[in-house]
């Protein structure tokens, strides 16, 4: 009896936990609904979603979020470039490679790179990066697009290869075996048995690190300017969604005014964003995994 009640004590704590997370979730979307519906009272949506110009706080106001959202996709393309083949590639060597003895050893240390403050990874890029390639490219602005793409590539290198070296750990030996016993080589059985197997890992991991760069702060914040502007060009400056929420919540701008309730309408947008990126993640590997078992 009494270890009935110990159990149904520790049912409810797990349930309440459970449920603490959801209502926190829901609380955060409930409060981004409320307040992007109030902005979007005054500022109509298609001119929200639309517009090429984000000046809302300059005396002439426009409310056309692109810019940003250019700028949020710009970096986060440039810091992909860099992470999803040098993670890729490492994981492979990883899982496929290196002795366990190594992988002990620098797997850990791979992951060393994820614990690394992020406003650290900013001045990174801001002081060294940034100097570094304007010795290359002359052209190439004090804040630009460039730099933090690189640097937050680098910071999220760790999430992808930490988690596709998980997905192809997880393959079963027999398929390696099957392929080294048809006379395939360590390379051949790598790319063309190891990887599609454990490909529903490596998407959701890449998605993830997708999600990571469009949601990351600091880096943009500090090294990337903040000037919205609607380019392709990474060595300009630019401004993401996370870096303009970060400059009106600073305290110049007066809470309930039209201008602060432009951070919850960006924040609902980027939520969507993120939100569908995982969902994204979710479905394909489902799908894959069904297709592979």
């Amino acid at each position: 009896m009494k270890s009935r009640t110990v159990e149904t004590g520790i049912e409810a704590l797990l349930f309440l936990s459970a449920a603490l997370s959801v209502g926190i979730t829901a609380g955060i979307i409930l409060v981004l609904a409320v307040e992007t519906f109030e902005f979007l009272r005054e500022v109509p949506l298609l001119e929200f979603l639309t517009g090429t110009e984000w000046t809302p706080l300059f005396a002439n106001q426009r409310f056309g979020v692109l810019p940003l959202v250019g700028g949020t996709l710009l970096v986060s393309a440039i810091a992909m470039a860099v992470a999803l083949p040098m993670g890729l590639l490492s994981a492979i060597y990883l899982s496929e490679y290196a002795p366990d003895s190594l992988r002990r050893v620098v797997k850990p240390v791979l992951e060393i790179l994820a614990g690394v403050p992020t406003v650290v990874y900013g001045y990174f890029a801001l002081m060294f990066v940034t100097p570094a390639l304007q010795r290359v490219l002359p052209g190439l602005a004090g804040f630009n697009a460039l730099s933090p793409g690189i640097v937050m590539g680098i910071m999220i290198l760790p999430l992808v290869s930490s988690l596709s070296e998980d997905a192809m750990r997880a393959v079963p030996r027999g398929l390696r075996e099957g392929a080294y016993a048809l006379g395939a080589t360590r390379m051949q059985t790598a790319w063309q048995i190891v990887v599609p197997a454990a490909f529903s890992g490596i998407t959701a991991a890449f998605i993830l690190g997708v999600s990571r760069a469009v949601g990351e702060t600091m880096i943009v914040a500090i090294a990337a300017g903040q000037q919205p502007r609607l380019t392709l060009n990474p060595f300009v400056p630019v401004e993401t969604m996370t870096a303009y929420i970060v400059q009106v919540s600073l305290g110049d701008t007066p809470q309930g005014t039209l201008e602060y309730r432009t951070i919850f309408a960006v924040g609902m947008l980027l939520f969507l964003m993120t939100f569908g990126l995982n969902l994204m993640s979710t479905w394909l590997r489902e799908r894959f995994r069904e297709e592979y078992a």
